[in-house]
């Protein structure tokens, strides 16, 4: 095996689960997803049917990723965020049908506690702060808090705060990556 699960967990087959993963106690990986490589998938995790990790994912403990959310490469999601997957739940009423897409691009970090309504998608590198409830898409980069959240900044890709000047220019102060802020839009330049 290429991948490492903790004798407490359940690996359903027809799941694809890539080189480098770990999965830890007590988390259930069920049949029809995709994990990517190197990802981490921490205690008492779901990963439901369809759902597609990319590579690099950083799941932590008490994280339930349902069916139609789909996170591409280097994804962080903190300890017991939430998705949703179906806009007016009943428990009298299926609606498997009704599942709505979440995607969360490249890079993109969900701080523990924090909700996000499906249907969404979070751009990359955006940070979603601690308990925030995402209600509606994030803009690449963007700092999100509150709710329902807001955005109260931007950040680089490596999560530090930008502080943009006259020029809508900005520079990591970790890396020394420059960025520009455009039409209330930021990109790395």
């Amino acid at each position: 095996m290429e991948y490492f699960v903790h004798e407490s967990s359940y690996v359903d087959d027809g799941s694809e689960i890539g080189a480098g993963t770990k999965v830890w106690h007590f988390s259930h990986i069920m049949s029809g997803c995709k994990i990517g490589e190197d990802c981490n998938i921490g205690q008492n995790v779901v990963i439901s049917p369809q759902v597609v990790l990319g590579r690099n994912c950083k799941i932590q403990n008490n994280v339930s990723v349902y069916t139609g959310v789909i996170c591409e490469d280097d994804v962080f999601l903190g300890p017991s965020m939430v998705f949703t997957n179906v806009i007016n739940p009943r428990a009298a009423v299926s609606r498997r049908s009704e599942y709505r897409s979440t995607i969360i691009k490249r890079g993109a970090s969900v701080g523990a506690n924090a909700t996000i309504v499906c249907g969404h998608t979070l751009g990359e590198y955006c940070l979603i702060g601690a308990g925030a409830v995402v209600t509606k898409d994030v803009e690449p980069y963007a700092l999100m808090v509150g709710n329902p959240a807001r955005r109260v900044g931007w950040v680089s890709k490596w999560g530090e705060k930008l502080h943009f000047d006259e020029n809508g220019i900005a520079v990591c102060p970790a890396t020394g990556e420059r960025y520009k802020l455009t039409n209330n839009k930021v990109n790395a330049i």
